[in-house]
């Protein structure tokens, strides 16, 4: 059984409008990318992108691709499938 407070507190976190951006902005990165980098793109501060891609991590959203002293970051399968899904229902609403 699914704990409904967990899943709850996910849900709040990913239907808002930058942790969306953060998903469908690594879905469409064809390159690998970095947490100042993404910041900017979707006009968020550092801290709070920090804080917003740890929940998404523990969540098996995305993962940190450490590389020597550089930090990448990448979806997983399962945040592939939610930033797909994403990228749909803005079109759909659009």
């Amino acid at each position: 059984m699914v704990n409904a407070g967990k899943e709850k507190g996910l849900f709040s976190v990913i239907f808002r409008e930058k942790p969306a951006m953060i998903l469908v902005e690594l879905l469409k990165s064809e390159d690998q990318i970095y947490a100042s980098t993404l910041s900017k793109t979707i006009d968020c501060t550092y801290s709070h992108l920090v804080k917003l891609l740890q929940r998404m991590e523990k969540a098996s959203l995305l993962k940190f691709d450490k590389q020597g002293r550089l930090k990448f970051l990448k979806l997983t399968e399962k945040g592939k499938i939610v930033a797909a899904h994403i990228t749909e229902i803005r079109r759909t609403i659009k």
